[in-house]
């Protein structure tokens, strides 16, 4: 799957990336330096993606959709706890007695939040904001992608306008940080 399209196109082909991961991830031997990498693949992805959501998705949910507010809430809350999950992952080896059962947990949260973007969320925004609109939306969040963290910040700004102009600068520190351990190759 190519990345590119309306809003929806970008963020479902994420999920596909973020699924195939896991499966990765099930497939590799406990406990091996696989699981670790794959681990830290995940994080690169699954923060990029939540801050490219956090920033223009979700502001678009809460200007175009009724209930958009409540709506935009609940998935920032799915992310709290997804980063929270990433940032406990990073901090263990792949040998550590809870590393499985921590990338299990991350596995139930981040399914769930998907099937909920993917079945109620996009259905909504296909059907109640323009079209136009969800291309821009798409461009907007492949720009935000380059330049987002790699890594969890859960105590970061999770709102505009603050996590605008915080992440691009977290981004960049984390890219330097991957480049110099060799994390995410």
């Amino acid at each position: 799957m190519g990345h590119g399209g309306d809003v929806i196109a970008e963020l479902t082909t994420d999920h596909r990336e973020v699924e195939e991961l896991f499966e990765q991830f099930q497939d590799a031997p406990p406990g091996g330096e696989d699981r670790k990498r794959l681990v830290d693949a995940l994080t690169i992805e699954l923060v990029r993606h939540s801050v490219a959501e956090e920033q223009y998705l979700y502001p678009a949910v809460r200007e175009h959709l009724e209930g958009g507010e409540a709506l935009a809430d609940k998935e920032l809350a799915d992310h709290a706890r997804v980063e929270q999950l990433l940032n406990e992952l990073q901090q263990r080896d792949a040998d550590d007695l809870d590393f499985d059962r921590l990338v299990v947990k991350l596995r139930t949260e981040v399914t769930a939040h998907v099937d909920d973007e993917e079945n109620n969320l996009f259905t909504r925004l296909r059907d109640g904001v323009h079209p136009y609109v969800l291309e821009e939306l798409g461009n907007k969040v492949r720009q935000a992608k380059k330049s987002a963290p790699t890594r969890p910040h859960p105590g970061a700004p999770s709102t505009p306008p603050a996590n605008k102009l915080l992440a691009p600068g977290l981004g960049l520190v984390d890219r330097v940080r991957d480049y110099v351990s060799g994390r995410g190759r």
